[in-house]
This record gives C-alpha cells, sequence and structure tokens, in this order.
C-alpha cells in the first residue's frame, strides 16, 4: 500500500505544527521550568545559608547568655561575700560595745554596791549607836 499525498501533507503539517508548538509553547514552557527550578534551587541555598547563620547565631547568643550567667552569679557571690563580711564585722562591733556596755555596768555596778555598803554601813552605825542609847537610855561613848 503506497500512501496517498494526502497522508504526505499530514505529516508535513504535523512536522510543522510541532516546529511553531515547540518554539512558541513548549520553550517558553521548559524556559519557564528551568527558571523556577533555578529559584527554588537559589531559595533553598539562601535557606541554608540563613539557617547556617541562625545556628550561628544562636550559639553566640547561647555562649554570650552562659557568660553573661557567670558574670552575674560570680557579682551575686561577691555580694554576698561582702554582706557576710559587713555582717561579722557589725557583730564584732555590737560584740565589743555589748562587752564594752557590761565592763562599765559591772563596773557601776561595783561602785553602786560599795557606796551602798557603805551606806548600809554608816546606817548601821548610826542605827546600832540609837538602839544602845534607847536602850541603856543615854548616850553611848
Amino acid at each position: 500500500m503506497i500512501p496517498d499525498l494526502s497522508t504526505a501533507w499530514i505529516i508535513v503539517f504535523v512536522l510543522v505544527l510541532s516546529v511553531i508548538l515547540d518554539r512558541t509553547l513548549l520553550g517558553p514552557i521548559t524556559r519557564v521550568m528551568r527558571q523556577r527550578e533555578d529559584a527554588v534551587r537559589s531559595s533553598r541555598e539562601a535557606a541554608e545559608s540563613s539557617r547556617v547563620r541562625a545556628i550561628a547565631a544562636n550559639e553566640e547568643f547561647e555562649s554570650m547568655t552562659r557568660a553573661a550567667r557567670a558574670e552575674v552569679y560570680r557579682q551575686m557571690e561577691a555580694m554576698r561575700r561582702a554582706a557576710l563580711d559587713g555582717r561579722a564585722e557589725i557583730l564584732a562591733a555590737t560584740r565589743a560595745e555589748v562587752e564594752r556596755t557590761m565592763t562599765d555596768a559591772a563596773g557601776t555596778i561595783r561602785s553602786q554596791a560599795a557606796a551602798a555598803r557603805s551606806q548600809i554601813d554608816r546606817d548601821a552605825d548610826t542605827l546600832a549607836t540609837t538602839i544602845v542609847e534607847r536602850v541603856l537610855g543615854r548616850k553611848a561613848s
């Protein structure tokens, strides 16, 4: 069987149509798809780069946070030590003041006791003299 001329024309039209479709439709579609693939690839690369930078920034932040916490703890410890030292100084000064006050009070009490004893001795002598005079009815010499 020999193909007739209409089959040849159909083959020519199909070839011409495929060339036209390739240049007007499939070529631009392929180019857009390639551009989108390139855009997706560059976006993924940018996202990966951003992820790496974010991880580095997070590590730096964590490092700085640890350093800041350590500094705060060091300052708190220094303040606690200073407060304890101040407390010890205040306690020592208070103890010294209490001992000084107790020593002064003991001295005062001793002097008051001595004064009271001498007063009691004088009063006892006066009272004894008065009792003797009343009992005897005359002055005792």
